[in-house]
């Protein structure tokens, strides 16, 4: 028999979510682990630089008063992963959410790129966010009630990118894939899946800071007029995790600016 997903009213008082690849200075994951935070949830950080990932866990505590933890994790190591995920289930408050933040760009061209160049961006963005997302759903399950956000990418839809090229558009095209089938799948459980994907954002994945010359280039093709903040993509996220997002699965939010209608 079906189970009927929580309604918001028996929503967690206090949610706890996993991102992955959060620990960056500039990056998505890190202002999602903020906005999460500031709206108090509780959340686990878990990044391959485990000091950056502890130090982030401490801030989010001291500047927002909710539990966290930081732990040094590779995603595409099953047994990390399996070992991390029990962590967070034993020590934070009920786990809700996911979020596949963590991923790898790879800027050569399909005919150049090397086989080691390909399957290492694949077992992190496609075979760690296949690992995560397993154990998450696993605890999801006990619940009855589970958010899971992939952060895919515009160049998934639009066959490349400012930056990325096959390898990367591919395993983003994957995960698009992924959280329309989870949402299928996993609905009789109380768990949605959604994905987010962003455009032109102002983040080290698009190769460092814009530089003037770069910025007007993107915005040339940008019906918004600016480049996009990691605090754009950290407020969709927010929504697709929260209360109010319990009736949207196997969706994709386009957080891109207009450059990619479809």
């Amino acid at each position: 028999m079906a189970v009927t997903p929580y309604p918001a009213s028996d929503f967690p008082e206090q949610p706890a979510a996993l991102i992955t690849g959060a620990a960056s200075e500039r990056g998505i994951g890190r202002a999602i682990a903020h906005r999460l935070a500031r709206e108090g949830w509780a959340v686990a950080v878990m990044d391959l630089d485990s000091p950056a990932s502890e130090a982030l866990a401490s801030e989010l505590t001291q500047s927002y008063g909710v539990p966290a933890l930081g732990l040094g994790v590779d995603i595409s190591d099953e047994t990390q992963v399996v070992e991390a995920v029990a962590r967070i289930d034993a020590e934070l408050p009920q786990l809700v959410g996911v979020v596949n933040n963590a991923g790898i760009s790879s800027p050569t061209p399909f005919t150049e790129v090397s086989t080691e160049e390909w399957k290492r961006v694949f077992d992190v963005n496609v075979h760690g966010t296949f690992f995560v997302t397993r154990e998450a759903v696993a605890v999801f399950r006990r619940h009855s009630l589970g958010r899971i956000v992939n952060i895919s990418s515009a160049s998934a839809e639009r066959g490349g990118g400012v930056y990325g090229r096959a390898a990367y558009s591919g395993s983003k095209a994957a995960l698009l894939g992924f959280a329309k089938t989870w949402a299928r799948e996993l609905g009789e459980y109380g768990i949605t899946a959604n994905s987010v994907a962003p455009g032109s954002i102002d983040t080290d994945i698009m190769g460092g800071r814009l530089t003037d010359e770069r910025r007007e280039v993107l915005l040339q093709e940008l019906p918004v007029g600016r480049v996009g903040t990691v605090d754009d993509v950290a407020g969709a996220v927010h929504y697709l995790l929260g209360r109010d997002g319990g009736y949207l699965t196997g969706v994709t939010l386009d957080v891109n600016g207009g450059s990619h209608i479809h």
